[in-house]
């Protein structure tokens, strides 16, 4: 499985204790996100920092280890579909992960409920991937 992540996901897999960590961790995907997801990051990095309640070290580390679980994509390898996507949102904030996605043939994940509006591309929430592997469909 493929899967898109959206900036909420990326930011809670910061908490190694997060359920959206443990799903991280124990899905067999290829994970991806547009890069501009890490300056993203970046201007929230304090705020999850706190919510992490990990020490500025630990972070780092953390940081490190989920970095390399996503393939960060530049806009230039999805921008064809960025138009199609806002027309398809009411946020566009989010069109991002929808046209990578659509560029990709491929899913998200995320809890944006903007995001299930559309129904080109499957979208995901937490909730809803970790009932599909309790029931062993992922």
């Amino acid at each position: 499985m493929k899967l898109i992540l959206d900036s909420n996901i990326l930011f809670s897999l910061m908490n190694p204790k997060s359920v959206a960590s443990y799903l991280f961790s124990l899905l067999r995907s290829n994970f991806a996100s547009p890069e501009f997801i890490k300056s993203e990051f970046n201007k929230h990095r304090s705020e999850c920092l706190f919510k992490s309640r990990l020490s500025e070290h630990e972070f780092g580390i953390r940081q490190k280890e989920v970095e390399e679980g996503i393939e960060f994509i530049k806009i230039s390898k999805y921008e064809e579909f960025l138009e199609k996507a806002i027309t398809l949102l009411s946020d566009p904030d989010d069109a991002d992960f929808l046209a990578l996605a659509l560029s990709k043939n491929t899913s998200i994940w995320s809890n944006d409920p903007h995001l299930k509006e559309q129904s080109l591309v499957k979208v995901y929430s937490t909730k809803e991937l970790v009932e599909m592997l309790l029931a062993n469909e992922l």
